[in-house]
């Protein structure tokens, strides 16, 4: 009997601490359903129109898109953590599982395959070049040859014309988009190879506008996937909420919210799987 009345104030006690413990668990997440649970998301910090950091938080179609998939995935806005996804970065982040996915003008390649799994793909670009608006002699890709051409540090941008349009380009690597601009701006480089979405987010910048073109070069096609862990279940559960983006007009919203200022002539949705070589 005496055994029985020390287990059950034991019991009671015990019972006690778990409730503090859970009442305790609600200062960090005040807003939440009464746990800690987050999910954090690569992105880019410095690309307009598509993943930027600002004063008053991020912006872009990539966090719109990233946004509605952390909904779908039963995260609230405020349970998101954003983590900057530098390119040459991305696949070591999922490896290590610094984050859940990545949004970040990721491009499906067989190459990024072997590491990482992709949901999607989610946005269909292609790569062109941003040019100064006086810049007359860069008319087709072949032109870029004994051109100063920039694009960041892994990035497959820059090596593809090399490789397949301009053997003779002069190939500068630069860790930012934004250290590209700043030497197209200076003259230091001659021209700026990217995917049309992200230099036209850049040319669409109030302080840029007037200032570079796009060559209007349709040189590849670049399939944006989310990324994720090898084998993560978390695969077939975005590629749901990617389908329901699409079908609710939520997509299209995106799309126009944060292309629209650039004129930005973008390809349909596409389809989950369908990815153009």
């Amino acid at each position: 009997m005496k055994l029985r009345k020390v287990s059950a104030a034991s019991a009671a006690v015990l019972a006690l601490a778990l409730t503090a413990t859970a009442c305790g668990g609600d200062d960090k997440d005040s807003g939440s359903s009464g746990d800690d649970k987050k999910i954090t998301i690569g992105i880019k910090f410095d690309q307009p129109g598509l993943g930027q950091k600002t004063p008053d938080g991020y912006e872009g179609f990539d966090v719109d898109v990233a946004t509605y998939v952390a909904k779908k995935l039963g995260y609230t806005e405020d349970q998101i953590e954003w983590k900057e996804s530098k390119s040459a970065d991305r696949e070591t982040m999922l490896q290590r599982g610094d984050v859940d996915f990545i949004a970040a003008t990721y491009s499906i390649t067989p190459e990024r395959e072997d590491k990482v799994d992709f949901a999607g793909p989610y946005l269909l670009a292609h790569q062109d070049v941003l040019i100064r608006a006086d810049e007359d002699k860069i008319k087709s890709p072949e032109d870029l040859n004994d051109a100063k051409l920039c694009s960041v540090t892994g990035s497959t941008s820059a090596q593809n014309v090399k490789d397949k349009l301009a053997p003779k380009a002069n190939l500068q690597k630069y860790p930012t988009y934004s250290a590209c601009l700043n030497g197209l701006q200076t003259g230091a480089i001659d021209a700026l190879t990217t995917d049309d979405s992200i230099l036209a987010g850049y040319a669409s910048q109030s302080q840029f506008k007037g200032k570079f073109k796009l060559g209007g070069f349709k040189m590849t096609n670049e399939n944006y996937g989310i990324g994720v862990k090898k084998g993560s279940d978390l695969k077939a559960k975005i590629n749901d909420a990617l389908e329901a983006m699409v079908a609710d007009k939520s997509w299209d919203k995106a799309v126009k919210d944060n292309f629209g200022p650039a004129n930005y002539d973008n390809e349909p949705a596409p389809k989950i799987g369908d990815v153009k070589s």
